[in-house]
């Protein structure tokens, strides 16, 4: 039996699978997808196959890194950059700047991409990350990339 993951489960696995990629740069992105994958399988007659999407949203995070993060430093406040923001919270701002800006609104409604990037920062942030990202968040929606 192959189990399907919601858009909001394949968020989350592209968001482990981003941050595992960023402690261990030898891994393949295809070998880091399995592993968290891997622990949503709760016993051996059930598989997960990779969704298109979750592939699709860590590849073209990945590929765009340099963009996403420039997109992201022109939305921060005057005294923040990159190297302030948690990892984790840099993760959240690229998949959610990725979506908003290179996916089209009728696919995944901008909202919808922010709402998931909040309550990503509530799940995996700390107690004032789901406000940093939905602050940012708004000003990229406001002027739309």
């Amino acid at each position: 039996m192959i189990q399907k993951l919601s858009r909001h489960q394949i968020r989350e696995k592209a968001l482990q699978t981003l941050f595992s990629m960023n402690f261990n740069v030898a891994v393949s992105k295809e070998d880091a997808i399995r592993y968290v994958l891997s622990y949503q399988v709760k016993d051996e007659e059930n598989e997960i196959q990779p969704p298109d999407h979750l592939i699709f949203l860590v590849s073209e995070v990945i590929v765009n890194q340099e963009k996403l993060d420039h997109m992201i430093e022109k939305y921060l406040a005057k005294k923040w950059n990159l190297q302030r923001i948690s990892k984790i919270e840099l993760l959240i701002l690229r998949m959610a700047v990725f979506e908003i800006c290179y996916i089209d609104e009728a696919n995944v409604p901008s909202v919808a991409a922010i709402n998931e990037a909040v309550e990503l920062a509530k799940a995996f942030g700390d107690e004032s990350s789901s406000k940093f990202i939905n602050g940012v968040l708004s000003n990229v929606l406001k002027e739309k990339c």
